[in-house]
């Protein structure tokens, strides 16, 4: 590793986001912490640790000592059950939540006596931590209500862990960002998901469907207004060129910053994102009947969507991004390159038919 640049540690570096970011330090020396090692970025040093395990406080302490980072980017979090393996929602939280909390015991400690301190820590939590039904875009000082879909709830709590304890961390900059959802061709959630038709399941019946390129409709309920919902979307490489922009900029200690994300312009109505996504709409009679064929497709392993993401597939969810447009300046169009509609429209060339 060259011994002129700066370190930087990033935990959950083989997810998406990991692996779209470290392309994007390469004025870093990058020291990737996981579960399982990145596949497709080149990083300088992987770690494998789990967040989720008690001792890993005091293994990450050890790390950081003797690395010595400027900067730790927190993005270790389970997001998809299906896909990481990890269905037990007590296990999802000691990895999210207690994981989080972890992290920053160990910079804390690190930053204990030392002359060599960390001086920024970037926490990514998400829009979802303000709830799934905000009629009006919020802004940073709006009040996380998350509820009901497990990942949403462990955002708030991580998201409420980092404010808190952002004073411990003797002289480090914190940053909260709180993006929208992620689009991209790489990107696999939820939303996009569902707009896609993806039979993401684990079943061999989802893979038959997946190799003949058969598209599951995509379902809301009744009703003009889930129609007119609007909904944001920023883009993976976007959010890994922000978070890479905050770390050369010049740290400011003792500072806590939050910052909501999204992509430029205008949101979508759902109604458009089902246009663009050339998707067929399945309408049912509520909520209740959606999370019931939900549920369904789940035990089957047809779909990885979760019958408890129904209210942030039906409802409404936007956020203010002013603040993020002063941050960045006149760095704003290059930061924050696509729109929402530029975004989601990239993230449909998935497997997905025009």
């Amino acid at each position: 590793m060259d011994a002129g640049k700066p370190t930087v540690v990033v935990t959950g570096v083989s997810g998406n986001l990991g692996q779209r970011l470290v392309p994007q330090l390469s004025d870093y020396k990058v020291v990737g912490v996981d579960i399982t090692p990145p596949t497709h970025s080149t990083i300088d040093r992987f770690v494998p640790l789990d967040l989720g395990a008690e001792s890993s406080t005091r293994e990450l302490l050890l790390l950081l000592r003797e690395v010595q980072p400027a900067s730790v980017v927190h993005l270790a979090f389970v997001i998809d059950p299906q896909r990481s393996g990890v269905l037990d929602v007590d296990r999802m939280w000691q990895i999210n939540v207690a994981g989080t909390a972890r992290v920053m015991e160990a910079i804390t400690e690190a930053n204990r006596n030392t002359t060599h301190a960390i001086r920024q820590f970037v926490f990514l939590s998400s829009v979802s931590a303000y709830g799934s039904d905000l009629r009006t875009a919020v802004a940073e000082d709006a009040p996380l209500a998350a509820h009901t879909l497990p990942y949403a709830i462990h955002k708030k709590e991580s998201d409420l862990v980092v404010q808190h304890r952002a004073p411990a961390l003797r002289g480090c900059g914190v940053f909260v960002l709180r993006p929208h959802i992620f689009a991209g061709a790489t990107v696999e959630n939820y939303l996009m998901g569902a707009f896609r038709g993806t039979p993401n399941g684990k079943s061999r019946r989802a893979a038959r469907m997946r190799q003949s390129s058969e598209r599951l409709p995509c379902m809301l309920p009744y009703g003009q207004r889930y129609l007119d919902n609007k909904i944001q979307f920023i883009h993976v490489d976007d959010m890994a060129r922000l978070i890479a922009w905050i770390l050369k900029r010049e740290p400011e200690a003792q500072r806590l910053t939050i910052l909501n994300v999204a992509g430029r312009g205008d949101p979508l109505t759902f109604a458009q994102c089902i246009e663009l996504a050339h998707a067929k709409l399945w309408r049912v009679p509520g909520q209740w009947s959606m999370r019931q064929v939900l549920r369904l497709l789940w035990s089957w392993n047809i779909s990885a969507i979760p019958p408890d993401a129904v209210p942030y597939m039906t409802g409404q969810y936007i956020m203010n991004t002013d603040r993020l447009k002063k941050f960045l300046g006149q760095d704003y169009e290059r930061v924050i390159a696509k729109t929402n509609q530029e975004a989601f429209a990239d993230g449909m060339q998935n497997g997905v038919p025009t």
